[in-house]
């Protein structure tokens, strides 16, 4: 039986420490409040454009990155625009507004990030966001009311906007009336001598909050006119 000697543990090295804004001070031989100017986009002072890159060549060099948890304390809010996870299955066409959005948000120095709040509503899923501290917050889809609005708008959020069928006090609102979507489709299909109308409802479980009251639109707009109207149970893969 051969005994093997123990072998010395290998060493871990220690930890880098982070990049500092100092650090990135010296590098470009600038002040501290200089490289905050350059790294925050401030457009108040004043900075030549060889200095400005100065500075994002040695933050680039050093990997330096500015602390957002730190720019939010200063500034009271982040620059951070969240959403919300919604509660109904994702198709393209909000795969591409949210691909927009971020595109056009970020040529503006902000930051698109969805929220999951599974299982919170109302009120307490306002304050879950207002955590976070964002400069602004899209609601689709949510039950936020009067009083999720003043909580969010007293942690920092500049605005708050909200999509769905009624405005909510003290938010920006962009209504989606989607009994009158039904209503102005079925309707315009009518007056084009359709009587035969099929009305696409998706099967997923979460879409019913859109095609409940669309098909109910759809089937007021031929209410007492020579019409049939057929409801298509469909799944998107379909």
């Amino acid at each position: 039986m051969v005994q093997i000697p123990n072998q010395p543990a290998p060493e871990t090295p220690a930890p880098r420490s982070a990049p500092t804004s100092a650090d990135v001070a010296r590098l470009a031989g600038v002040s501290r409040a200089t490289v905050s100017y350059v790294l925050n986009n401030a457009d108040a002072v004043r900075i030549s454009e060889p200095t400005r890159r100065r500075v994002r060549e040695a933050a680039r060099e050093l990997g330096y990155v500015p602390h957002a948890a730190a720019r939010s304390l200063r500034a009271g809010h982040s620059r951070m625009v969240l959403m919300p996870a919604p509660s109904f299955p994702a198709g393209p066409l909000y795969n591409r507004f949210l691909t927009e959005l971020q595109w056009a948000l970020g040529r503006l120095d902000y930051t698109v990030v969805q929220h999951g709040t599974v299982g919170v509503h109302g009120d307490e899923a306002a304050r879950a966001w207002a955590e976070l501290r964002p400069v602004a917050v899209l609601a689709p889809g949510s039950d936020l009311g009067p009083r999720g609005v003043e909580i969010l708008k007293r942690s920092g959020a500049r605005a708050v906007l909200t999509l769905g069928p009624e405005a909510v006090d003290g938010a920006h609102a962009l209504l989606t009336d989607q009994e009158g979507v039904g209503r102005g489709a079925t309707r315009h299909l009518y007056d084009r001598g359709r009587r035969r109308i099929g009305v696409v409802v998706p099967a997923e479980h979460g879409l019913d909050v859109f095609s409940a009251p669309r098909l109910a639109g759809a089937r007021e707009a031929v209410d007492g006119h020579v019409a049939s109207l057929t409801e298509l149970p469909r799944r998107y893969a379909e």
